[in-house]
């Protein structure tokens, strides 16, 4: 058994966050922990409310699993302060962690803001120790200091936040306009597109918590950053197919809608 610790915040709905993550790691066959980072008062409409929990006790929690079990993988998520942010990239040299992901939560679905204004200069400080960056279009713009409009944009952006330090860079395509879904990949010097159809779907909540998730899981497995960016991309569209018509506004992905399958229940149309 491969054991990935996902450092991130709470969704009371369950559909992002370290819910999200939990349930990807289960569906990819590996064992997940966590470091809870902040709790949210969310559902499918919207972040009502946020709960930092103090930078110690996220130290606290990572020192924990650290001290015990052996960590194939981490997946960073929602770090909302440059103490915590700072906590954690302190606490994951410490320890050595190895096939670091590092998903730069910004906003909420919602628009909710998940990273305090003043905090976004310090993600970099984070950035810097991954082995592989997930930002979105709007993400990887605060990142790089610049506007995306086009492919040689997008891959300046990939090129200025490697700079920081991190490995491999993924800008997910899904902001893009227009049928191109393709996330671009920036590893061992190059650029690699991985390709993904673009659905017409209503249900798309924790699909970058999800996919950061399971880059992790196929690290964790012994996948390459292309092989782990290829599978969790491939998951991240099955699941979105799989998306549940829950509550009444964006609704979560079905992260283990394979498993309900088989204890006999429906999901998606």
């Amino acid at each position: 058994m491969k054991n990935v610790l996902s450092v991130a915040g709470s969704d009371s709905g369950g559909g992002a966050g370290i819910q999200a993550d939990l349930k990807t790691m289960c569906a990819l066959g590996v064992y997940g922990m966590t470091a809870i980072t902040a709790v949210t008062a969310q559902n499918t409409q919207a972040v009502y409310e946020v709960q930092e929990i103090d930078a110690s006790a996220v130290a606290a929690q990572i020192r924990a699993v650290f001290a015990d079990i052996r960590v194939d993988a981490v997946k960073t998520g929602m770090v909302s302060n440059a103490p915590v942010i700072r906590a954690v990239r302190d606490s994951l040299l410490r320890f050595g962690a190895r096939n670091v992901v590092v998903d730069p939560v910004m906003v909420s679905k919602s628009g909710y803001p998940l990273l305090r204004r003043e905090a976004v200069g310090v993600m970099h400080e984070l950035v810097a120790i991954a082995d592989v960056v997930t930002p979105n279009i709007p993400e990887a713009e605060l990142l790089a200091g610049f506007p995306i409009r086009d492919e040689d944009d997008l891959r300046r952006a990939a090129e200025k936040i490697a700079s920081s330090g991190a490995k491999s860079v993924l800008i997910k395509g899904g902001h893009r306009f227009g049928s191109d879904a393709a996330d671009v990949l920036l590893t061992a010097g190059r650029f690699v597109r991985i390709e993904g159809e673009r659905l017409d779907a209503a249900h798309t909540h924790g699909t970058g918590c999800t996919l950061s998730a399971a880059i992790a899981c196929r690290f964790a497995l012994g996948d390459s950053a292309e092989e782990a960016a290829r599978a969790a991309k491939a998951y991240v569209t099955q699941a979105i197919r799989d998306a549940y018509d829950l509550g009444h506004g964006t609704g979560p992905v079905g992260h283990l809608a394979a498993l309900y399958r088989r204890a006999g229940v429906g999901t998606g149309e």
